[in-house]
């Protein structure tokens, strides 16, 4: 019993060690990815990226698009935030911004209701435990933000994420959705609307970058940029874009392919997991 229970202690720590290194080594990847995108375009979005609470780098990529466009707060919707303590909006409510979230999950809001009790009751955050679909997303939108226009949209199903795009009436300054970057850049592939689609875990989920951006750009909206994993693709309403502020819209350029392990062996496994609890300024 006392052989086995060293066998396992040295098992675990073997595991932890070799956690460390994958974490070193992504961390050495990543800087040599962004060293190669700062030599063809400062102006690149990349560089810019870090994680707070996003399941990536894209609250530091949001960060510097709103920096950019000098707003420092304003009003965010997210449609898939699961528990919300790892998506793409709760950075900007610590940051003092207000906004709805929709989940279809009602484990998982019932989990928000709970952690996030006092924001919500506060106006700071609204939820809604709906199944967002072309036929629903703008009365939903609608029902918790009257404005035409508000700054941030983010997108993450899983899977029919361009058609919610496609029939989006509202007009945010800047708008995240999730592409499948297993296909090229050139490559347009987009699955058949399906309003009762659920995501089984492998890779046929969502549209290739090509796909959303023609849709983006019948839309009104131009692409500045893509996180180095491969994950979400950044769109900005056409009239706010600056060629001195933003890298040429160029999907071929902008493209990130997959690289999932940086997530994997880096954002996921190391560090502490994320949590919500009362803060000062946001109880007021």
């Amino acid at each position: 019993m006392a052989e086995m229970n060293q066998f396992y202690q040295l098992l675990t720590q073997l595991l932890f060690q070799n956690m460390r290194i994958a974490g070193y080594l992504a961390r050495q990847e990543i800087k040599n990815i962004l060293e190669e995108i700062r030599k063809k375009d400062p102006k690149r979005l990349e560089p810019y990226g870090f994680k707070v609470y996003s399941q990536n780098e894209e609250d530091g990529i949001i960060e510097e698009i709103f920096k950019r466009l000098k707003i420092d707060k304003g009003i965010f919707v997210e449609i898939g935030v699961e528990n919300g303590l790892e998506c793409n909006t709760l950075y900007l409510l610590h940051k003092g911004w207000k906004g709805l979230w929709i989940e279809a999950n009602t484990n998982y809001v019932n989990f928000i209701k709970n952690k996030f009790d006092y924001v919500i009751k506060n106006g700071k955050l609204m939820v809604l435990n709906e199944y967002v679909r072309i036929d629903n997303i703008n009365r939903l939108i609608a029902h918790r933000i009257k404005s035409e226009e508000f700054e941030f949209l983010s997108i993450d199903i899983d899977g029919m994420d361009v058609y919610l795009l496609e029939y989006l009436t509202k007009k945010p300054l800047v708008i995240c959705i999730e592409y499948n970057s297993k296909f090229p850049p050139k490559l347009h592939k987009k699955p058949p609307y399906n309003p009762n689609f659920w995501w089984q875990g492998t890779d046929y989920m969502g549209s290739s970058l090509k796909a959303i951006v023609e849709v983006a750009e019948k839309k009104g909206y131009v692409l500045v940029g893509t996180n180095i994993t491969g994950t979400n693709a950044f769109f900005l309403r056409k009239d706010l874009w600056n060629n001195e502020l933003f890298p040429d819209p160029d999907p071929i350029e902008l493209y990130n392919p997959p690289r999932y392990w940086l997530y994997f062996d880096y954002f996921k496994h190391i560090g502490h997991a994320p949590d919500f609890g009362p803060y000062l300024d946001l109880m007021q």
